[in-house]
């Protein structure tokens, strides 16, 4: 691994959690005028139809599976956390929303151990220790701030991390481009049920909007495999919290966001415990690769 493709995986790794924030603006933007199953529906399915070229590569027999029920699985889950992470991103300043989502590798190792009885290590567990005294700090419990939309925001942490966990189990007999495949037309197809009760009729600006945010989120999306592939997951996954960083400037430039310093403080040992927990994490799959 030469140290040019570290640094280039860094950078694409960065650019992909600028994609992330922005499409986490256009989705706060929009869901001031559109109820959140719309909002959802519409980043679902502009994403699939910026993704279908790259999805198609390979032909349709490539995507065949005899593993639906785990797709399906993976893909119930991480519509459920996208459903949690917009509707704190319409309640909650931009960056506390998109961190209570990062929160994610904090959860990966308990529901690993429950569900794959993988036994985490004891960096690996002061790294939690670590993330979840920062979450209490962002949460507040007993001084009057705790609301709703923080835990709403906390569960989608919670069930992107079942996401990730499943998809970990698929990683021996699915490929990516099929997981993503999956994911993708389900999402679009379950996301499309509540419609028959929340529809309304978008205006064009806000059609534009959505649809930007689903190109958002595919640039993200493989701007990040892209960076995954040239440089180690264990070297690129804590660059991926820049994100946050960003959030807060864009809630900041756009409605005037501040955090306070109790929020501050936990984003900062958030950060600090999803970083660790983060390169644990690459460095054992390192270690087990090359077993």
């Amino acid at each position: 691994m030469y140290p040019e493709n570290r640094a280039r995986g860094a950078l694409l790794a960065i650019a992909a959690a600028l994609m992330f924030a922005a499409m986490g603006a256009t989705i706060k933007t929009a869901s001031a005028h559109l109820p959140n199953e719309m909002v959802v529906f519409f980043r679902n399915f502009f994403g699939l139809l910026a993704l279908l070229p790259w999805l198609l590569r390979g032909g349709v027999k490539a995507l065949a599976t005899q593993h639906f029920g785990s797709h399906l699985t993976r893909s119930l889950a991480g519509l459920a956390a996208m459903y949690c992470f917009f509707y704190a991103i319409a309640h909650l300043h931009l960056a506390t929303a998109v961190l209570l989502n990062f929160t994610a590798p904090l959860f990966t190792p308990f529901i690993a151990l429950l569900w794959l009885r993988e036994k985490a290590g004891r960096v690996l567990w002061v790294a939690i220790a670590v993330g979840f005294a920062g979450i209490t700090l962002i949460l507040k419990p007993g001084m009057g701030l705790f609301s709703s939309a923080t835990l709403i925001g906390l569960a989608s942490g919670a069930l992107a991390a079942l996401a990730v966990v499943n998809i970990r189990r698929m990683a021996e007999t699915e490929p990516t481009t099929r997981i993503v495949f999956y994911f993708s037309t389900i999402s679009v197809m379950v996301s499309a049920i509540p419609l028959l009760w929340s529809w309304q009729t978008p205006e064009p600006t806000l059609l534009g909007l959505l649809a930007v945010a689903g190109i958002f989120a595919t640039s993200g999306q493989l701007l990040l495999t892209r960076s995954y592939a040239l440089a180690p997951a264990a070297f690129v996954g804590p660059f991926t919290y820049s994100a946050v960083v960003f959030a807060a400037l864009l809630g900041w430039m756009l409605w005037g966001e501040k955090l306070d310093a109790l929020t501050l403080a936990g984003a900062l040992l958030v950060c600090l415990a999803g970083i660790m927990a983060l390169r644990r994490e690459g460095m054992a799959a390192a270690s087990n690769g090359s077993k």
